[in-house]
């Protein structure tokens, strides 16, 4: 009978185990014996303002080992796999801010999203450890360029920590890039909407607003002192969560957007000594001074909205990155917020594309998506351009990956692989245009 049972028990494991697989996430790409690939003919898009018409892109050991001129140079190609890319862009990969990727699966079903804790402070919650690798919305984003992503948590007033992944890993663990870089705050609203999107209400004062700041302030007061004294038992694990924070080796990241708040969080910051970086930022045009003055980055939410007042200029948001440039703000755009921004960071190159068609430069947008947000993470050593000595995490595309019209992403390699670009919306693409007859573009 005992061995029947754990024949059963097998059998049903195995049948578990199958069903777990989804097809529809391709498997991550390991080290080959290329560990040497030159990228030929390409117009490569370096990220610092620099553009090479024709490139020789030499990858090594995951790094990038040569980044030149083609015209200028005499290459030795022997013994390396050679990807012949004239006429196609070459970029640095693209790297998503403020997303929830791999945290939440469905919006509407409470079962897939893990984006939030339970309580209204938890500055000990990592965003880490719920990232899940076999997201199929993962490759979805993947296959229009996006390499890497700050994964952060969502809800309360102290919202946890975030971390940088690469965007193709076995685990949580393989998909660490930056673990624990960043302190994620929802800032207190000083005003209330009433209703809903489908049902609009009034707008009143919060009249909490005193209130929610000073449980944030006290708590802060509390970690403050905590952190100053390194003998504790037992260890409080909320407060010892934001020592970090406090030696400057972790940054402090505000979800705000009114001008009165914005000031409010800068002014917070500034009184702990701590290194800001305002997410959302919609009236960050008005603040310009004060975030310049505090040298505060800015992580612009979406071009592609509306204005929040019926009084600014309807281009407003597509011309904000291009205000906050000029006035010698870091700025980085993403998609959506850290409440619902994951299967929508596929459009970050898009966006990025409507700031440089009102006002930015192509490859001042591009910097939004690249360098600047790895300076942001902290990560711009290794990643955000093309340069000799970093990773070889990049991107080649037949066309400006800026432009929905013409952007398809033909290749895409981090630390040097070269990762499977399917997703599972290609997979039924090709499933019912064969069912129907009908033939189908090669992507």
């Amino acid at each position: 009978m005992m061995r029947i049972a754990i024949l059963i028990i097998f059998c049903l494991t195995c049948s578990f185990n199958a069903f777990a697989q989804s097809p529809d996430v391709p498997t991550p790409a390991t080290a080959t014996d290329e560990n040497s690939i030159f990228l030929t003919g390409g117009t490569a898009h370096l990220g610092n303002g620099e553009v090479i018409k024709s490139s020789v892109i030499h990858i090594k050991d995951g790094k990038l080992e040569m980044v030149e001129d083609m015209s200028k140079i005499r290459i030795d190609t022997k013994g390396s796999k050679v990807i012949k890319i004239t006429g196609k862009h070459v970029y640095p990969g693209l790297i998503a801010m403020n997303t929830n990727i791999g945290l939440n699966e469905v919006g509407s079903i409470r079962a897939t999203r893990d984006a939030r804790e339970v309580g209204g402070l938890n500055p000990n919650v990592r965003s880490i450890i719920a990232y899940n690798t076999d997201s199929r919305v993962t490759p979805t984003v993947r296959s229009n360029g996006v390499t890497m992503a700050q994964v952060v948590p969502a809800g309360g007033l102290v919202s946890g920590q975030s971390s940088v992944v690469a965007l193709d890993a076995w685990n949580y663990e393989d998909a660490a890039y930056a673990t624990d870089e960043g302190m994620f705050i929802n800032w207190p609203r000083m005003i209330v909407y009433k209703g809903w999107w489908a049902e609009p209400g009034g707008i009143e004062a919060n009249k909490k607003y005193p209130e929610q700041v000073q449980k944030v302030r006290a708590l802060f007061d509390e970690a403050q002192a905590y952190c100053k004294d390194k003998n504790h038992q037992p260890e409080n694990l909320k407060l010892q969560a934001m020592c970090r924070m406090f030696s400057n080796s972790q940054k402090l990241y505000v979800r705000v957007n009114f001008i009165k708040e914005i000031i409010d969080a800068v002014n917070f910051a500034k009184a702990y000594n701590l290194e800001l970086v305002v997410v959302g930022g919609t009236d960050a045009w008005m603040a310009t001074d004060i975030l310049k003055e505090n040298n505060v980055a800015v992580v612009l939410n979406k071009t592609h909205r509306l204005p929040n007042r019926a009084d600014e200029d309807v281009d407003l948001p597509f011309k904000l990155p291009q205000i906050l440039k000029d006035a010698g703000i870091t700025v980085a755009i993403t998609v959506g917020d850290g409440w619902d921004g994951f299967w929508d960071q596929r459009n970050l190159a898009f966006e990025a594309g409507t700031a440089a068609a009102y006002g930015l430069s192509k490859e001042e947008a591009l910097q939004t998506i690249t360098l600047n947000p790895a300076k942001i993470l902290g990560i711009d050593e290794t990643v955000g351009t093309l340069e000799k000595g970093k990773d070889a995490t990049i991107i080649v595309s037949t066309g400006d990956v800026m432009d929905m019209r013409s952007s398809h992403i033909e290749h895409a390699f981090i630390k040097g692989r070269e990762i499977n670009l399917d997703n599972k919306q290609k997979a039924l693409y090709r499933k019912f245009m064969t069912k129907y007859g009908l033939k189908h573009k090669q992507h």
